[in-house]
């Protein structure tokens, strides 16, 4: 595959010319491409390497200990080579989720909202690199938000409206090494808005762009409908392209929502991660996501349905990942998933709006 195109994010997006177009440029990209890179500084990519060492430190650890870095409140944590499923087969990576850090005094921990509680960090080093990653890609995320909203001939903060004290989350990932030809994790699309990742070690990771025009737009899997997946979708598809291994930038992708939030127009991007025979594949994913508590709606053309909630969304996917997983098995067995119908309708807010309501 040739070099993705490479953009540069500025420092202050406004609704001037030169952001519209820019946002248009980049819309166009995914549009024909389904992929393309943000470049990063110097200082930037610093962060990015500190946290990969750490990423490195912490899997290099033995199995019985990085398996104590499980919670049973929130998806964050350690998720072992295997225990993570895609069309109802077995990955072959090791992840260690970071999901919102809340304390358990807080309100909606205390509540009982599901996916809520502490990160179990490993240690101080490790949390400090990864919310480092974390803060400065949720900058680049917002920033690229606005030019998308611009893009599209929306007001400017129409996404980033969405995204304020946003669900911000990411999986940080290992792929050791066997046979070029197995997988690492199997075809699938993301569930939120933006997807943005850097990888280091080995290439291996497959997009597959649209190829089909506005006949594939119209014949997209909705993720987000109960019946529908995309799970395993195109995966023995002649499609695929490799991505190939740069330094300096950020992969981005659109995710699910931005799919229905745009009627279509923009498609999420199909993704699979094939290892590598020799060396290891480091990667770190950022999901770029609205507030747990929102619910949204299409902004162009036409989805169903016409509203969803985003915290029913993310716990739908995630209880679908990890069935048997202890968080999954706590919001079943204290029956926390039926807060998602008050959380929604609420708000989660008191008539005020100023505070979060225990439920």
């Amino acid at each position: 595959m040739p070099p993705l195109k490479r953009f540069t994010i500025p420092e202050t997006i406004t609704s001037h010319d030169d952001c519209r177009t820019l946002g248009k440029a980049i819309i166009e990209t995914w549009r024909t491409d389904g992929i393309l890179e943000i470049g990063l500084t110097a200082a930037q990519d610093r962060i990015v390497d500190t946290a990969m060492a750490q990423s490195r430190r912490f899997f290099a650890k033995p199995v019985e200990e990085k398996a104590k870095q499980v919670s049973d409140l929130t998806y964050s944590g350690y998720v072992a080579c295997q225990e993570e499923q895609t069309a109802g087969e077995s990955d072959y990576s090791e992840i260690f989720t970071v999901c919102k850090d809340l304390p358990l005094d807080d309100p909606r921990v205390e509540a009982g909202w599901p996916c809520h509680g502490p990160v179990p960090w490993p240690d101080n080093d490790y949390r400090d690199a990864m919310n480092a990653f974390l803060m400065q890609t949720g900058d680049i995320g917002e920033r690229l938000l606005k030019l998308v909203a611009l893009g599209l001939a929306l007001p400017i903060d129409a996404l980033t409206n969405l995204t304020q004290d946003g669900w911000h989350h990411m999986r940080v990932l290992r792929f050791q090494t066997a046979d070029a030809s197995a997988r690492g994790i199997g075809a699938h699309t993301d569930y939120g808005l933006l997807v943005m990742a850097a990888q280091r070690g080995a290439d291996g990771l497959d997009i597959r762009p649209p190829v089909n025009g506005q006949r594939e737009r119209e014949e997209r899997k909705r993720n987000w409908l109960p019946d529908e997946s995309t799970a395993g979708e195109y995966e023995h598809d002649p499609f695929w392209i490799r991505v190939p291994l740069t330094t300096g930038a950020m992969t981005v992708f659109p995710g699910d929502l931005l799919q229905y939030l745009t009627g279509d127009y923009l498609i999420s991007t199909p993704h699979r991660v094939r290892l590598h025979p020799t060396t290891e594949r480091f990667a770190i994913a950022y999901f770029h996501e609205p507030n747990f508590r929102r619910c949204v709606s299409p902004m162009i053309g036409v989805s169903e349905p016409d509203s969803l909630s985003y915290g029913r969304h993310f716990t739908d996917m995630f209880m679908r990942c990890y069935p048997q997983r202890s968080t999954t098995l706590r919001i079943v067995e204290e029956e926390r998933y039926r807060l998602l119908d008050v959380i929604a309708a609420s708000g989660g807010e008191d008539d005020s709006g100023r505070r979060i309501v225990p439920l």
